[in-house]
C-alpha cells in the first residue's frame, strides 16, 4: 500500500517468513533476554529522489546500522541538517530527506553527556530539531529489546494484539521527568507497571503494530490506539508506554485503545480485478451507509449527530468556508450551489494550499469545513490549524475514524463510505457529496419557504442507490467508448452549473490513473479560449442534463459540432434533442438537479478505469501518487 509503514513487535513466540537479509542488516532484533522479536518494513513512494533500492526505507545511521528509521512525511529543514552533519564527518548514501534522521540521532548519541541516556530521550532530542511532518519508528543496536516511535503532522497508530485480556484499555501519558530519565528508574518502577500494556494470563504473546493506516493491520488486530502530535511511544521488554515533553491545558492525559469496526473483507478485492473497480461498484451501498441513521424518510428529517450540538452556532455564522484538496475540493464545488440555496449563507470554496498561500482573512463568526477522505491531508490540516488559531468553528468531513482532522476539529460528520484502498477516490467523493447535502437539509429544516425544495431532495436521496445501480449497468457501453479513446493523448470534459464539478472530478480521475492529459472546462467559458482546441481529432465529453443550464449547454454543443467536434454526451434518458447531435451518448436516469452530479460522475469513474486498463497501467497504484497525501 502506498505511503504505509508497519512494524511488528512480539513479546514472545516465533517470527516466521522473515527475509534472511533482515538479520544481516540488523533491521530485525532478536533479544533472548527480553524474548522480544521485531520486524520492520515500509512501502512508500520517494518524496526526494527516485523510487529505488538506495532511496528506500529503512534508512541507517552508518555502515554498522547503529540506528535505523522508517519515515512517512517530509522534513522541510533537511538541507540545513544535512549540511551540518556533513561538516561533522557523516556520510550520506541516498537522495532522501529521511536519511538526516538516523544520522542526527547517531550524532546526538555520539555526543551524549553520559552512558545512561535513554532511547526515548534521544528521539525526543532529535524530533525537536526536525521541521515538517513525520511519523517515525526507530530501532538501535545500542538498545536491544526497545523500539521508539514519534509523530508530528503525519498519521501513526499502534495496533495491539494479545491472546489474553489486556491489563488496561487506557494508557496514561507520562510527561518529562517521569520515565524519560533513566537515573530515576527505581522511583518510577511502580508507575511504569501501571502505565504499560501487559497481557493478563500466562505471559504469552503481546504484539504491537505501528502503522500509518488501520487497513495495514486489520488482518492482525482490531484494537488500536492513535498517537497525537509529539507523542513518543516506547516499547521496551514487550511493554508499551507513551511519553510527552510537556502537558498543555485541555490535553487528554490518556490514550484509549479503540476497537475498529472495519472488517477484513472490506479491504479485499473479492471478485473484482482492482480495488478501484470494487469501490466504484460499492457506491449503491456506500451512499446508503452515509445516510443510514441520519435521514428519516418517513418524517423527512435529517439529523447529523456530530453537528446537532453546534447547529445554533452554525446558523448564526457569517459565512461557510469549504476547504479541501483534489477530489475533496471537487465535492465542495459540487455542493456549493445547493448549500447557498438551502442555508442562505455565502459559501467560499477553497483549495487548502491556495487558502494558506493567500493568508486568507478568517473571523470568529466563520464556520470552516475541512473535507478529507483520510483525515490526514497535510495542506488541509494546516488550513485547519490556521482557522482554529483565528477562532472559527471547525467542522470535519472525513472517512477515517480517529484521524487527525477528526480529533482536531470542533465537530464533524463521518461519511461511513468504508475503507478506500485505491489511490483514485471514487466512493468517498459521492459520500462526501451526500454528507454535505445532508448538512444543507438539516440547516434548512425550519425554513418554510424551502420545504418543497427539501422534500424534493429527500425523496431523490431515497431513490439514489437504485439510480446508481442503473448507471453501473452501463459499464459495458462505457468500456466500448474507452476502446475508441484509449490511444488518444488528450480529452476535454465540459459542462456547467451543477455539473461543472463533475467535469473537474472526471478529468482528475482520467489524468491520475491513465496519464492522459484531461481538462475540466466550464462550458460558459468555451468562447474565451478553449474553443480553439476543438476539431474532429479532439475527444470531447459533454454533460448536458435537463436542469436550469440545459439551453446554455445546448448552445455550447452547437459551437462544438459547428467546428467538426464529435462530442460524447452524458444526457438524460430519451433526450432526443441532444442525442441527435451526439457522436456517442451515455444516457443516465434523471434525478433532482443538485444530485445529478452523483450519477454523472460514475460513468467518468468507469471510463477512467477502463482507459487505464486498456493502456496497461496499474489502476490502484498510479505512478508518483499515494493514497494519503501527508506531505506538502
Amino acid at each position: 500500500m502506498n505511503g504505509k509503514s508497519i512494524c511488528l513487535i512480539k513479546k514472545t513466540g516465533k517470527v516466521k517468513n522473515l527475509d534472511e537479509e533482515l538479520y544481516k542488516k540488523d533491521f530485525l532484533d532478536l533479544d533472548e533476554e527480553m524474548c522480544t522479536h521485531f520486524g520492520l518494513a515500509h512501502t512508500r513512494w520517494a518524496t526526494h529522489g527516485e523510487p529505488s533500492a538506495l532511496n528506500s526505507h529503512p534508512h541507517r545511521s552508518d555502515n554498522n546500522n547503529e540506528f535505523v528509521v522508517i519515515h512517512n512525511g517530509i522534513i522541510t529543514n533537511y538541507k540545513e541538517l544535512k549540511a551540518y552533519l556533513i561538516t561533522k564527518g557523516y556520510e550520506f548514501e541516498s537522495e532522501t530527506d529521511t536519511e538526516v534522521i538516523p544520522k542526527l540521532i547517531k550524532y546526538v548519541y555520539d555526543n551524549r553527556e553520559d552512558d545512561s541516556i535513554s532511547f526515548s530521550t534521544l528521539v525526543e532530542r532529535v524530533i525537536q530539531q526536525l521541521e515538517g511532518a513525520f511519523a517515525l519508528v526507530f530501532k538501535s543496536r545500542h538498545y536491544p529489546g526497545e523500539a521508539v516511535s514519534a509523530r508530528r503532522g503525519s498519521p501513526l497508530l499502534i495496533g495491539v494484539r494479545s491472546e489474553h485480556e489486556l491489563s488496561t484499555e487506557h494508557i496514561p501519558v507520562q510527561y518529562k521527568g517521569a520515565l524519560l530519565k533513566e537515573d530515576i528508574k527505581e522511583k518510577n518502577d511502580h508507575n511504569r507497571q501501571e502505565s504499560n500494556i501487559n497481557s493478563v494470563g500466562d505471559g504469552r504473546a503481546v504484539e504491537y503494530y505501528f502503522a500509518s493506516d488501520a487497513s495495514a493491520i486489520i488482518e492482525h488486530t482490531n484494537k488500536v490506539l492513535y498517537l497525537e502530535d509529539d507523542d513518543i511511544a516506547l516499547v521496551r521488554g514487550g511493554q508499551l508506554s507513551i511519553h510527552r515533553m510537556n502537558r498543555q491545558a485541555g490535553e487528554d492525559p490518556v490514550r484509549a485503545i479503540q476497537t475498529l469496526k472495519m472488517e477484513l473483507q472490506q479491504i479485499m478485492k473479492g471478485n473484482f480485478d482492482s480495488f478501484m473497480q470494487k469501490e466504484i461498484f460499492e457506491q449503491p451501498e456506500s451512499v446508503v451507509n452515509t445516510m443510514r441513521g441520519r435521514i428519516c424518510f418517513d418524517s423527512n428529517t435529517v439529523i447529523l449527530g456530530g453537528l446537532k450540538d453546534h447547529l445554533k452556532e452554525i446558523k448564526r455564522c457569517r459565512r461557510l468556508i469549504l476547504i479541501g484538496c483534489g477530489t475533496s475540493f471537487h465535492a465542495a464545488v459540487a455542493t456549493r450551489q445547493i448549500l447557498e440555496e438551502l442555508t442562505e449563507l455565502p459559501v467560499m470554496v477553497e483549495l487548502a494550499s491556495d487558502f494558506l498561500d493567500r493568508n486568507t482573512p478568517v473571523f470568529r463568526d466563520d464556520v470552516s469545513f475541512f473535507i478529507s477522505q483520510s483525515g490526514e491531508t497535510a495542506d488541509t490540516l494546516m488550513a485547519l490549524r490556521y482557522c482554529k488559531d483565528r477562532g472559527a468553528l471547525t467542522v470535519g468531513i472525513t472517512n477515517t475514524v480517529g484521524s487527525s482532522i477528526c480529533r482536531v476539529t470542533d465537530c464533524g460528520v463521518h461519511i461511513n463510505a468504508g475503507p478506500e484502498i485505491g489511490v483514485a477516490s471514487t466512493k468517498a467523493y459521492t459520500s462526501q457529496f451526500v454528507g454535505l447535502i445532508m448538512f444543507g437539509l438539516m440547516m434548512s429544516e425550519d425554513r418554510l419557504s424551502l420545504q418543497k425544495r427539501r422534500l424534493e431532495i429527500i425523496d431523490s436521496l431515497k431513490d439514489l442507490p437504485e439510480l446508481i445501480r442503473q448507471v453501473l449497468s452501463l459499464d459495458g457501453k462505457i468500456k466500448t467508448i474507452a476502446e475508441e479513446l484509449y490511444q488518444q493523448r488528450s480529452l476535454l470534459v465540459m459542462g456547467r452549473g451543477f455539473n461543472y464539478a463533475t467535469c473537474l472530478e472526471g478529468a482528475l480521475k482520467i489524468k491520475e490513473i491513465t496519464y492522459m492529459h484531461s481538462e475540466g472546462i466550464l462550458a460558459g467559458e468555451l468562447k474565451h479560449g478553449p474553443l480553439a482546441l476543438i476539431d474532429k481529432h479532439m475527444p470531447v465529453i459533454m454533460i448536458i442534463m435537463k436542469d436550469a443550464c440545459y439551453s446554455k449547454c445546448q448552445n455550447a454543443l452547437q459551437q462544438v459540432t459547428a467546428r467538426s467536434g464529435r462530442p460524447i454526451i452524458l444526457c438524460c434518458q430519451d433526450d432526443t434533442e441532444v442525442i441527435g447531435d451526439a457522436y456517442r451518448t451515455i444516457e443516465l436516469p434523471r434525478t433532482v438537479d443538485c444530485l445529478q452530479g452523483i450519477l454523472s460522475v460514475i460513468p467518468l469513474q468507469l471510463l477512467s478505469f477502463h482507459l487505464a486498463v486498456l493502456r496497461g497501467y496499474d489502476v490502484d497504484c498510479p505512478r508518483n501518487l499515494a493514497k494519503s497525501v501527508t506531505v506538502e
